[in-house]
């Protein structure tokens, strides 16, 4: 598209439907009309969305950039409406809205637009799965902020996986490929030593952020302290920390939900899960997360990402969470839900290759990183299948290594059955990984047969591992009954006092999900557990008269 076109993008794939004029008329009766005129900005690109805008005459482009560097995205006309996913959950914007065309515009509050959507189904999920597809659109075309350093510096990785496991829009520009790198950096005055740096909307320079200077920056909540004591703190945004986050909302309990890094947990990295009740054609873990964050703050529960909680303080009736060395929630009942975190194999120079050819997650991110290369993944669980099969797209071929004899001892038998039939992909089994190779980045990977003892070297520069996790429960040690695997023990036997089948040896402490000691590793588990300790919450405040304290 031209720079300055006026031809309306057409709409391939559900990103930029038309509502009706039923929907329209709805819509009416809470916002306004505007008469605008070409040239007038409709909202800015690196500030909040306030308000929902359907064009009822003339165009509207949606741009990056500004001057010689301004790039059209996509340009609307009658009957479309703008925004994308974060004027739902309230992130700044990543475009800017600029009239082509005079005509007429219809405002609506966004707090009136998210009211609307959660009393209409219909008009809420025609607006949900066109924000969805955008933000997956806004990803692909590398709009957004950017993040300048080296495939070789944790601090960029850090910041990329971040902004991946989010789904914030970003394009990463690699100081060890990109020939324009080093010309941005002389523009911007920027040594390449006093990278990685981050570039918001433009001109905005943050040097080497936290993940939560990043956060504030584009408009994520922030952990904030207060004497106030809410219902439940539920901690972990994995499938059952939103459950029960939504389901504690949606009854009427102040809820406060924290992760240390994004919204989804070990499901939020899936390219696929295709035996998800309710999702015939199968669901990606970003999606369902995205989905579950916005039906959370439907109800009114608080995410904050990041929040690495450090410690959980109990106190004279209620509980404290403690993050970054402060006490920034208190509530009467806690919800774990901290799940694991991958487990990594165990071979020497690991910790040299991670981010820049050892990966733990199948993202868009590392679906880029090897585009037309060769890939080799570890593991021959739901997780290790999923990746292969979403990873076959771009890779050259894909060869699994698996230490047993047969994946359907671990694998669902729909995801073996799609791995038969996938040409690039190829499964060596009783093979195991003993060494990488590699100066810096990863060439190869030497494997070897348990059975025969022959080695191999397979060619490579992407290793992914998917070899079952551990659970997340350093922050728990000394404070609750864990068992000898690291994860929480619940229900009868935890405590003398009589514990619910989900509570800890603290009274209205509760985990759910990976993190709970016997519990079945799989999403479906996970949201179940998420909702029965809401339920369970109650049953404690009944018992112990904290429901009457409350009120």
């Amino acid at each position: 598209m031209t720079e300055h076109s006026s031809v309306e993008t057409p709409d391939l794939c559900g990103a930029y439907p038309r509502l009706d004029e039923g929907q329209i008329a709805k819509l009416s009766l809470h916002g306004e009309r505007r008469s605008v005129s070409p040239g007038d900005i409709l909202y800015r690109e690196g500030e909040p969305t306030p308000e929902f805008i359907v064009i009822l005459r003339g165009k509207v482009a949606m741009v990056e950039g500004d001057g010689a560097k301004q790039r059209t995205i996509a340009v609307h006309g009658p009957g479309r409406f703008l925004g994308e996913l974060g004027l739902l959950t309230g992130q700044a914007g990543f475009v800017t809205a600029v009239v082509r065309e005079p005509g007429e515009v219809l405002a609506v509050p966004a707090d009136e637009v998210r009211t609307l959507v959660a009393g209409d189904p219909a008009l809420g999920d025609l607006i949900l799965r066109a924000y969805l597809t955008r933000r997956a659109l806004l990803i692909g075309l590398d709009v957004g902020f950017r993040i300048i350093g080296s495939r070789y510096s944790p601090d960029a990785r850090r910041l990329l996986e971040f902004a991946a496991r989010n789904r914030i829009p970003h394009r990463w520009i690699d100081l060890e490929k990109d020939e324009a790198a080093d010309a941005l950096l002389r523009e911007l005055r920027i040594s390449p030593h006093d990278t990685p740096v981050v570039i918001w909307h433009g001109h905005q320079v943050l040097r080497n952020p936290t993940t939560a200077e990043l956060a504030k920056t584009i408009g994520l909540p922030a952990p904030a302290s207060s004497d106030a004591v809410c219902d439940v703190i539920v901690v972990g945004a994995g499938p059952a920390g939103l459950t029960a986050g939504v389901y504690a909302a949606s009854e009427g309990l102040t809820t406060v939900v924290l992760d240390a890094v994004a919204a989804g947990g070990q499901a939020g990295t899936s390219s696929r899960i295709e035996n998800y009740l309710g999702f015939p054609t199968g669901i990606s873990g970003a999606e369902l997360a995205e989905r579950a964050v916005i039906q959370a703050g439907k109800f009114g529960a608080r995410l904050t990402v990041p929040a690495e909680v450090g410690s959980l303080e109990p106190r004279e009736g209620h509980y404290g969470i403690i993050v970054e060395g402060e006490c920034a929630a208190r509530a009467h009942a806690v919800i774990i839900a901290t799940g694991a975190r991958y487990r990594k194999l165990d071979v020497p120079h690991l910790e040299e290759f991670e981010g820049s050819g050892v990966y733990y997650a199948a993202t868009p991110f590392e679906l880029r990183m090897c585009r037309r290369s060769p890939v080799v993944i570890v593991g021959g669980g739901n997780s290790a299948g999923q990746a292969a099969l979403y990873l076959a797209r771009n890779a050259s071929s894909v060869c699994m290594l698996v230490r047993g004899g047969d994946v359907r001892a671990s694998m669902s038998r729909y995801l073996a059955d799609e791995i038969d039939r996938a040409p690039s992909i190829e499964i060596r089994y009783y093979t195991e990984v003993r060494e990488l190779l590699g100066d810096r980045t990863l060439r190869a990977v030497r494997a070897q047969n348990t059975r025969t003892g022959e080695l191999l070297e397979i060619q490579t520069s992407a290793l992914f591992t998917f070899i079952g996790a551990d659970p997340h429960t350093a922050w728990l040690k000394g404070t609750l009954p864990l068992d000898d695997r690291g994860f929480v023990l619940t229900g009868q036997g935890t405590s003398p006092w009589g514990a619910l089948p989900l509570e800890t040896g603290h009274l209205g402490v509760f985990a759910v999900g990976d993190v709970r000691s016997g519990s079945v590793k799989r999403v479906a588990s996970a949201v179940g557990e998420g909702a029965m300790a809401v339920r369970m919450v109650h049953e404690r405040f009944t018992a112990t008269g904290n429901q009457q304290e409350r009120r």
